[in-house]
């Protein structure tokens, strides 16, 4: 694949997504600076919003992982997109109306007036740390990918990936990263469907090879079985997918962002659905790709013997898909990492000012101040994920499989504990700050035992890993009511009135 004409496509769209994304730091906008810079100026059509977000929730970990596991095994992975829909309802509902009437651009303030600044902080520091590794791993699985298409060095397209990004993104803010966004989720969507279209054209006996999928199991969402709880299931699957999504829209800054940017309440819900109506078809178009990938090797034979299924997509591109195309379909990969690496960039500076800045230092926080700091605070969330993909690739190597199974134990470890916090700070109005504190604690030792028990005391464990921050998520809520109502009725009387924080 290495040819002008392919690395001439992928060329043009960084340069052209990085220049776009500056352009608007030349552009006059009115109002409070810092305030455009963090969320548009509330100026952004909907559709642009409903973009970004689907282009948030996107990333190259997805194209990548989607197609090598239904390639492997079947589609179990398109299960967690099923429940983005029941999430999105709960959003729309709940959620959007919550975060547009706030005070304060930050999803965490309202756990600062809840349960007391730690909660703040405690919240905003998992979601930058998640959000750092989660954009270095990006960015190594980006590299990983190009590496075996292009040839070029691991260290060189983490960089020049990473920097395109940080300039636009530190330029342009929040404007800049969701214009781009949503150009580059449309580059994702094409690049997605000329694959689909290469791979049908490509395969022999369509009709004959699906057959032989579904005879193979390859056309299944999983084991429905209720009682195998240490599987992946198509259930242990379905209640990750609840509580992670649940957490995407109602605890994450990238999402909550977006909500307080929208012209309205109803815009914003608008936004979100369309996002929803994206999703889950463009992700079932990653999974049929694995899907047709198996059912091409099945048919033709012609993949190399001894090819991992983390390989198989790579192989794909580089050797079946007409010059050009393939450069388009690179492109569209690199566009879904740089898509949720800005937004990551944006609303982890966002995250610094409203939560540390502003709340420890607010003599300071000036409108130049403020913008000088999160246009230095995108730099060094830019520099942290650089720093992340590049350490992983010295230390740990280049196994794909090995990264993707070090993210999902990261994810649920990072990011266990804030939906539970959030949820027991809004639907129990008798549980106190130090309430909070006992339930949190619980929560992510639940975590902890089941991410990393077994490897402390080998015993029978009934749960799947990926069931840790489902059980930290229940252990969390179950403790805080439970502590609030026992307060209530043993500590403070029966006439007596537990007052939290309001």
């Amino acid at each position: 694949m290495n040819n002008w004409i392919d690395i001439t496509v992928i060329a043009v769209y960084l340069a052209g997504t990085t220049l776009f994304g500056c352009s608007f730091y030349f552009r006059k906008t009115a109002g409070d600076k810092a305030n455009t810079f963090m969320t548009g100026g509330g100026k952004l059509p909907t559709w642009v919003i409903a973009l970004s977000v689907f282009a948030t929730h996107v990333s190259s970990i997805s194209f990548l992982a989607l197609p090598e596991g239904a390639y492997a095994g079947n589609w179990w992975g398109w299960v967690n997109s099923i429940t983005v829909p029941l999430a999105t309802l709960v959003a729309a509902v709940w959620f959007v109306p919550f975060y547009r009437k706030a005070t304060s651009v930050s999803a965490y303030s309202f756990l600062e007036k809840r349960f007391g600044s730690w909660a703040r902080v405690y919240a905003s520091a998992c979601f930058l740390v998640m959000q750092s590794a989660r954009s270095g791993i990006i960015l190594l699985l980006l590299s990983i990918l190009v590496n075996q298409l292009l040839g070029f060095s691991y260290e060189s397209i983490i960089l020049v990936t990473g920097m395109a990004t940080l300039v636009y993104s530190m330029l342009g803010g929040f404007t800049a990263v969701v214009w781009a966004d949503a150009i580059q989720s449309m580059i994702l969507i094409v690049g997605t469907f000329v694959c689909v279209a290469c791979l049908l054209v490509f395969t022999p006996d369509i009709s004959g090879n699906l057959q032989a999928a579904w005879e193979a199991g390859k056309i299944s969402l999983g084991s429905m079985d209720l009682s195998d709880w240490g599987s992946n299931t198509f259930w242990v699957l379905f209640f990750y997918g609840m509580c992670i999504n649940l957490q995407n829209f109602g605890v994450d800054q990238c999402y909550t962002q977006r909500y307080v940017a929208a012209k309205d309440e109803r815009a914003a819900a608008r936004s979100i659905w369309g996002s929803a109506c994206l999703y889950v078809p463009v992700t079932l178009l990653f999974t049929i790709v694995g899907t047709l990938l198996w059912m091409y090797n099945h048919a033709t034979g012609a993949m190399p013997p001894g090819l991992k299924a983390a390989e198989v997509f790579p192989w794909f591109i580089m050797n079946k898909i007409p010059t050009g195309f393939s450069g388009l379909l690179v492109a569209a990969i690199i566009a879904a990492a740089m898509s949720t690496v800005s937004s990551t960039l944006n609303s982890g500076s966002t995250v610094l000012l409203e939560d540390y800045w502003k709340r420890f230092f607010p003599t300071r926080a000036g409108e130049r101040a403020n913008m000088v700091f999160l246009r230095l605070a995108t730099l060094v969330l830019a520099f942290v994920a650089i720093g992340i993909a590049l350490s992983v690739v010295w230390i740990w190597g280049r196994d794909n499989n090995t990264v993707l199974g070090m993210w999902y134990v990261m994810q649920g470890v990072l990011s266990g504990g804030m939906l539970g916090l959030f949820l027991i700070g809004a639907f129990s109005k008798r549980t106190l700050p130090w309430h909070a504190v006992v339930a949190t604690l619980c929560g992510f030792a639940a975590l902890a035992w089941v991410t990393f028990g077994q490897r402390l005391l080998p015993l029978p464990w009934p749960l799947h890993k990926n069931l840790s921050i489902v059980l930290a998520t229940v252990t969390i809520v179950t403790v805080g009511f439970l502590l609030g109502n026992l307060c209530r009725a043993r500590c403070c009387g029966p006439t007596a009135r537990c007052t939290p924080r309001t």
